[in-house]
């Protein structure tokens, strides 16, 4: 794909640092959500990686991520640069995350248009990505806009953040592109019915696409002490000095969400409303979702030893997701979450898939490190 004059200065920044708690016993410390493969045969960060071509070069995409993954991370995308693995020094939420990802690639192209993406997200239509991708860099590129992307609600989800469009600024590359009247956190149920009687919401996705000058200038007006720390940093960027500068730089921001450090906040958004086919796979149950699923509305995941599919036996079973990389027999049973691995058993009905995380707050508590 010969790339227009005008991509040349496009970038993927990928989040990669999460720890995906509520998927729990498959995913843990060493084995973190985006290096397992949940939903195809690929690990969730190879996948997000490989959707992104040939929009993006792959020597323009960017990953942040934590000291404990980058090896994993980038044996599993040889094709991503070294150089491009951008490494917190420890955790501190997306905020931090996504400024010095920009920090590092504005010093490396002043004139860069940033895709901020995750590394754990299915989604199904990978061209309509593309092409959404492509409209929304263009966008920033050319009205200083920070895009969100806003993906079409199929139920009142409690577990979104929503975005409300305002009045339509423009079509383009075949997608509508209004104003965002900004941000609503995770809603209670009443709320997230009432916004999606109203066709004026859409899920946050978490994409965010805008220039690194326009970042930085966002930055500078909503959180000048982290512009001050950055402007520090930006010079020792790229030379022997970079790490130690950027542990000095790290220990001063405080931890924050993008969201809640900017993107609440930020003048000139602009949204784009889109069904990509996509889930944040954020639990168990959203594995229903994307997986396919046999006439009982069945889902089966696993590898056995010898990497064919594990048999599984289904007597009058319905709607329960099988995670197992062996032999598993179910008769009668019905909404059920279950997920073996070789030291962990988990089952627990559909409906109490998101309490998982609590058991990975017991397990803290009670010091079993080794679960973790």
């Amino acid at each position: 794909m010969q790339h227009p004059a005008s991509h040349a200065h496009f970038y993927a920044l990928i989040m990669a640092g999460g720890g995906g708690t509520r998927l729990w016993p498959l995913s843990r410390k060493t084995t973190p959500k985006q290096l397992l493969p949940l939903v195809e045969e690929r690990s969730m960060f190879r996948v997000s990686v490989e959707r992104l071509a040939p929009l993006f070069a792959m020597d323009h995409v960017y990953v942040v991520t934590g000291r404990s993954y980058v090896d994993a991370l980038s044996s599993d995308t040889p094709q991503i640069p070294r150089e491009n693995f951008i490494v917190e020094p420890y955790g501190k939420e997306s905020g931090p995350a996504a400024a010095l990802g920009i920090a590092v690639i504005q010093k490396r192209d002043p004139k860069a248009i940033v895709v901020i993406l995750t590394a754990d997200h299915h989604i199904a239509d990978k061209e309509r990505f593309r092409a959404v991708l492509e409209t929304a860099c263009l966008i920033a590129q050319r009205k200083n806009n920070i895009v969100t992307l806003g993906i079409s609600p199929s139920i009142p989800s409690t577990g979104f953040g929503y975005i409300r469009r305002g009045q339509a600024l423009r079509k383009t590359g075949g997608f509508n592109v209004y104003t965002s009247l900004g941000f609503t956190e995770k809603p209670n149920l009443e709320t997230a019915v009432r916004f999606l009687a109203s066709g004026e919401y859409s899920w946050n996705s978490g994409m965010f696409i805008w220039s690194a000058a326009k970042a930085m200038a966002e930055i500078q007006r909503q959180r000048p002490e982290w512009y001050a720390l950055l402007q520090a940093l930006h010079p020792h960027i790229d030379t022997p000095q970079y790490e130690r500068v950027l542990d000095e730089v790290w220990e001063q921001i405080p931890k924050q969400s993008l969201d809640v450090a900017i993107m609440e906040h930020a003048q000139d958004m602009a949204v784009i409303p889109v069904d990509i086919g996509w889930s944040d796979v954020g639990s168990w149950d959203a594995l229903f979702e994307v997986l396919e699923l046999d006439d009982g509305g069945n889902g089966s995941k696993g590898a056995s030893t010898n990497g064919t599919t594990p048999e599984r036996i289904i007597i009058d079973t319905q709607n329960t997701l099988v995670y197992s990389d062996k032999l598993t027999v179910t008769i009668g049973v019905q909404d059920l979450v279950i997920v073996d691995t070789p030291d962990s058993l988990l089952i627990c009905h559909r409906e109490r898939a998101q309490d998982v995380k609590q058991v990975v707050q017991r397990l803290r508590e009670g010091n079993y490190d080794r679960y973790l």
